[in-house]
């Protein structure tokens, strides 16, 4: 049987996930076009069965999107899912001209790297709000990890030359080589270290 590639390009083979608690979570089964059609819409945890690509995609269809508020838009979609399929693929062409490795090993590494280990909630105790440091789930870890990839590329965009294609491409990047100049990492850092200061 012929070896199945994403974007019929990039072998999966030899990648793999080291972080034990996001093995299930990240789902390396390759597919030529990463388009489910929300075929696990069903249920809130079955996204996590999607390939890892796919589900990138799926966050680059929501352009600008910070805080449940358009803060700053891109314009570069309108919800085509084609769209946002041609610029993932050549997202990874930069990447694998970049770094001369396969883009879809970064890009499963710098999710690892970017996949914040704590958070804080708020609690209310006699009238008086504190905050908590809490354990983040694996799969809100990943879902986090790529909002805060897709938000860093897309505000890197806004009033500049540059296009999504290489802001997403220097982030991801970026985030693979635990650079401080991603916004996933700065943004896990960041979390983290208040996470700590809260104890």
């Amino acid at each position: 049987m012929p070896e199945i590639k994403a974007f019929n390009r990039w072998s999966m083979e030899g990648i793999k996930v080291d972080d034990m608690g996001l093995q299930p979570y990240i789902t390396l089964q390759p597919r030529i076009v990463p388009k489910t059609g929300a075929k696990y819409a069903g249920n809130k945890f079955y996204k996590s069965r999607t390939f890892i690509v796919e589900r990138l995609i799926n966050k680059i269809m929501v352009p600008g999107h910070k805080g449940k508020k358009h803060f700053k838009t891109s314009g570069h979609i309108t919800g085509k899912a084609e769209t946002a399929y041609g610029i993932v693929e050549e997202v990874f062409r930069q990447i694998e001209k970049t770094t001369k490795e396969n883009p879809i090993k970064v890009f499963v590494k710098a999710l690892e790297n970017a996949a914040q280990r704590e958070e804080i909630v708020t609690i209310e105790y006699g009238g008086a709000r504190y905050p908590k440091a809490v354990e983040c789930s694996p799969q809100r870890r990943v879902d986090l990890a790529l909002r805060y990839m897709t938000e860093g590329a897309y505000h890197r965009t806004f009033n500049t030359k540059k296009g999504i294609t290489n802001t997403l491409a220097d982030e991801i990047i970026s985030a693979y080589r635990m650079s401080n100049t991603s916004n996933a990492i700065a943004k896990k850092l960041e979390i983290e270290r208040q996470a700590d200061s809260s104890r």
